[in-house]
């Protein structure tokens, strides 16, 4: 595990002392890259007198105008999620979460990404992410604290650090770097205007195959040169695409 390469992203926290108090927990951890999206107050001394001795933590949190910035250059990223969702995506606990993160972080950018106080992430950024983290707290008082959640999943990679080891997966003995978040993007975006020039995809009624698709590649995990060979392929069906089109004409 390499602490170096795995990041807290929150999104859009409505209270800075929320913000102060998970870089305490992320401190208490061994962790110290925070990352911020749009923030509603901060800087504000709140943060800083919630964060307690970690205001370092909070000397370098990044902060960015969009969740595309902050994990753009991620590998593998893990979004919080407290409700299911209409198509269900692979879904973590904390200490499935922290071992696959843990993995990761050998040789990957790794996010682990929170919502909002009262209504967490959207399905859209959802959508952005490999895998679902839900802590299963009691259904009779479900509602944790932004920093409390933070601190279990923290807590776990902890836990994984002092035992100073790891089963080797196969994705660590992989031949070629994992996409990053931003060329997946670029990915669907292509994909997406393919399927739509093969007819394939109707714009006006898509239905959810975007989404199935983004739950497909982001289960398996593309590496860079499957990647592009994939773009190569939408390329050139492209390429036909626009010929018939003219040979019709």
């Amino acid at each position: 595990m390499n602490p170096d390469n795995i990041r807290i992203v929150l999104v859009n926290t409505t209270h800075p002392g929320n913000i102060g108090a998970v870089a305490r927990a992320m401190k208490n951890m061994g962790l110290a890259r925070l990352y911020l999206v749009e923030p509603r107050v901060f800087p504000h001394e709140e943060a800083d007198w919630r964060a307690a001795s970690a205001q370092d933590v909070l000397a370098h949190a990044v902060v960015c105008a969009t969740l595309d910035d902050a994990i753009g250059d991620c590998q593998f990223v893990v979004g919080t999620s407290a409700r299911e969702r209409r198509i269900p995506w692979p879904l973590l606990d904390a200490r499935q979460c922290a071992q696959r993160a843990a993995r990761a972080s050998v040789n990957e950018q790794v996010a682990l990404v929170f919502g909002r106080e009262d209504r967490g992430l959207t399905n859209d950024e959802l959508k952005c992410c490999n895998l679902h983290l839900n802590i299963p707290s009691d259904p009779a008082y479900s509602s944790l604290n932004l920093a409390m959640a933070v601190q279990v999943v923290t807590y776990e990679l902890r836990m994984l650090a002092v035992a100073g080891s790891l089963p080797v997966e196969q994705d660590e003995q992989w031949d070629a770097p994992f996409a990053t978040r931003d060329n997946m993007e670029r990915f669907y975006t292509h994909l997406e205007e393919t399927l739509v020039d093969i007819e394939f995809l109707d714009p006006a009624a898509p239905r959810q195959l975007m989404a199935r698709l983004r739950r497909l590649y982001s289960r398996v995990r593309l590496d860079e040169m499957e990647l592009n060979i994939l773009r190569g392929i939408l390329t050139e069906t492209q390429k036909w695409v626009k010929k018939a089109r003219k040979t019709e004409g």
